[in-house]
């Protein structure tokens, strides 16, 4: 069965980083799109970034480009997402997600496979 686990959250400052991972693992990745999905309390879950395992393929919310990258590392079957500049709306509970789609699909009940979840609190 697909595990996936996620680590790397904290509590850091406004303007620091941090780097969130996700160890995948119960079946072969290639055909699946892996993606980074927050929710924040009273609010829904919101599509973050997401990134084809084929095809390296990157997708991201307006609100985090140019400040977050997505990336894999196909040896380890990981998933990464490098937060910069970190804002306090960035405050959230970090989900990883796996779908078995070539494409990006930003609902996030449409995703097949969902880890458990990491805290990530933005201090101003």
């Amino acid at each position: 069965q697909v595990q996936l686990v996620e680590s790397g959250g904290g509590l850091v400052q406004a303007g620091d980083s941090l780097k969130l991972s996700c160890a995948a693992s119960g079946r072969t990745f290639s055909g699946y799109t892996m993606g980074w999905f927050r929710q924040a309390p009273g609010k829904e879950r919101e599509f973050v970034a997401a990134i084809n395992w084929s095809s390296g393929t990157t997708y991201y919310a307006d609100s985090v480009k140019g400040r977050f990258t997505i990336s894999r590392d196909n040896a380890k079957n990981t998933v990464n997402l490098q937060m910069n500049s970190l804002k306090p709306e960035d405050t959230a509970v970090y989900y990883c997600a796996a779908d078995f789609v070539q494409w990006v699909q930003r609902t996030p009940t449409l995703w097949d496979y969902w880890g458990q979840g990491t805290q990530v609190t933005v201090s101003s």
